[in-house]
């Protein structure tokens, strides 16, 4: 079983209404159980919202929408929600999680490079809210652009 950022799938979920519909993603979805996810909507945030990025601040990682609100919870819940929701299905379906495949630089999905936090596209080390709670838990995270 595989985990998918929905966007990636097409779902008009992004921060803008928009998806970031890939046809390497359908492809793979052709042969694989996928389970489709967005932790962002699934935390309560709407459709359209404000960008976030993440912030490294002394003490932890904030993510702050460019509006300037802290967005942190919401990101948290979603990704703590989609993450047991992606555990049930794979035990419902009897598969293991082989692999997730999550948005490019996204707050909640970028695994290896994310947004800085400057709102200026300039790219750091780092991973999402949602990918780090993935690979905390054994789970292999790429990219669209690994596939």
């Amino acid at each position: 079983m595989y985990v998918i950022s929905a966007c990636l799938l097409g779902e008009n979920c992004k921060y803008n209404g928009g998806n970031n519909d890939c046809q390497a993603v359908h492809k793979l979805a052709e042969s694989v159980h996928v389970v489709p996810v967005c932790p962002e909507v699934a935390g309560g945030l709407p459709i359209p919202r404000p960008p976030a990025e993440l912030r490294n601040g002394p003490d932890e990682r904030r993510v702050i929408n460019r509006e300037g609100a802290d967005v942190t919870e919401a990101f948290a819940r979603g990704a703590r929600l989609e993450w047991e929701r992606v555990q049930k299905e794979a035990e419902k379906l009897g598969e293991p999680i082989e692999c997730a495949v999550l948005r490019k630089g996204s707050p909640t999905c970028g695994s290896g490079k994310i947004y800085d936090g400057t709102f200026t596209k300039k790219m750091i080390s780092g991973d999402g809210v949602f990918a780090a709670l993935l690979k905390e838990n054994g789970i292999k995270v790429i990219t669209e652009e690994e596939l």
